[in-house]
């Protein structure tokens, strides 16, 4: 009986301390990433934020699939890294990004926007949150490029909002697991709140996500360009006739003050 009991606790201390930990570094460093970025007429941005996801984690296995809504194909054909994926698909960010997911390789799917930065050894991070099994994905906490204190306080809100309702938005680098994301069908296809209505989802499923406190650095051009007040009560209200049960079709024509002419 002494014997059967040390064995049994030589082969618990065996898995606890030298076949799981290898287990886990194994899946972090052999597991790939795929970042997708949906974008429309972003030809200026989309080089330099390719060098940026370059320096974010050396060494790590990724690939980037910029997935271009527009016909002209514009932002793809300015595109000076040749390991870049580059396709094309319907104007909408939700097709774009399932068309994006469609072709990815890589175990964890990461949603990126073009005007979104982040924070060093954010690939890592992913992974390091998606060794734990009960995660489905994640996100960023949300951080805006702006010294600004009224953006600063419109981040810290954001931060708060999804500590408490577990729900984050595009710009925070939604990640998930790609097997996961297609059992679910991918983004629904609408024109606006598709991000918050895949978080809805996953939540009413039981799937849990983390959020990464390292905050991701969001640009506030929209902000800057709409004006800070009305972008804040805009977005507000969205949200509210959403949670109401206004249609995303609708909604989207309130979001974009040019939306005829993106039409």
């Amino acid at each position: 009986m002494a014997f059967r009991r040390m064995e049994n606790a030589f082969k618990e201390t065996l898995k606890t301390f030298i076949i799981f930990p290898l287990l886990r570094t194994f899946w972090v460093m052999k597991t790939k990433l795929s970042i997708i970025v949906p974008v429309l007429h972003e030809t200026e941005a989309i080089n330099p934020f390719i060098e940026h996801i370059s320096r974010v984690d050396e060494g790590e296995d990724y690939e980037v699939i910029v997935v271009d809504g527009s016909p002209e194909r514009n932002t793809i054909d300015a595109i000076k890294d040749r390991d870049v994926i580059k396709t094309t698909s319907p104007k909408g960010r939700a097709r774009q990004m399932n068309t994006g997911a469609a072709v990815a390789r890589g175990e964890i799917l990461l949603f990126l926007h073009v005007d979104t930065k982040l924070p060093l050894n954010a690939f890592k991070k992913i992974r390091e949150v998606l060794e734990n099994s009960r995660y489905v994905g994640g996100a960023f906490d949300l951080g805006l490029d702006s010294d600004r204190k009224s953006l600063k306080f419109i981040a810290w809100t954001a931060r708060i909002r999804v500590r408490l309702t577990h729900i984050p938005y595009g710009d925070q680098a939604i990640f998930i697991r790609k097997d996961y994301f297609d059992t679910l069908g991918g983004y629904r296809n609408i024109p606006l709140m598709e991000d918050v209505e895949l978080m809805e989802r996953i939540k009413r499923l039981g799937g849990k996500i983390c959020i990464i406190k390292d905050p991701v650095r969001s640009s506030p051009r929209k902000w800057l360009q709409d004006g800070i007040l009305y972008t804040s009560f805009r977005n507000h209200i969205i949200r509210i006739l959403y949670s109401l049960g206004i249609s995303p079709n609708k909604l989207v024509k309130l979001y974009y003050k040019d939306y005829y002419y993106r039409s």
